[in-house]
């Protein structure tokens, strides 16, 4: 028996706060674009958007009712990761849990797959 690990997942409090947040900006048949650039303090980061449709060749992903764009740069990085909703004292958010990442920043946004280790030791400018 054959299992694949999905390109990416939602936990069901990112799916709800998602439907949520398309439903109060009147877009609900919108979806959420994740994407990784190169930069901040671990060598990679990852962003979020809204978007309206799928570029070509961006993977697709539906779940729970709600979709996710990923543009093939991208899956490379973000492959069996996670996106969750977390709230805390400094406010809320969506998240990603990434298996990929061997190291990361403690805000959460800037991460290394340790294919990139000479971006390693900078100093991280999100204030932790």
């Amino acid at each position: 028996m054959v299992t694949t690990t999905p390109l990416i997942s939602m936990t069901s409090d990112a799916v709800e706060q998602l439907k949520s947040f398309l439903a109060d900006q009147g877009t609900p048949d919108h979806a959420l674009r994740v994407f990784v650039a190169p930069g901040g303090c671990s060598g990679l980061q990852y962003g979020m958007t809204i978007d309206e449709a799928a570029d070509e060749g961006d993977e697709v992903i539906e779940t729970q009712g709600v979709r996710v764009f990923v543009d093939n740069f991208s899956a490379m990085y973000l492959k069996g990761s996670e996106i969750d909703f977390v709230n805390s004292l400094m406010g809320g958010g969506f998240t990603v849990k990434n298996p990929n990442a061997v190291a990361g920043c403690a805000c959460g946004h800037s991460f290394d797959t340790g294919d990139d280790a000479e971006q390693t030791g900078q100093s991280c400018g999100c204030g932790a």
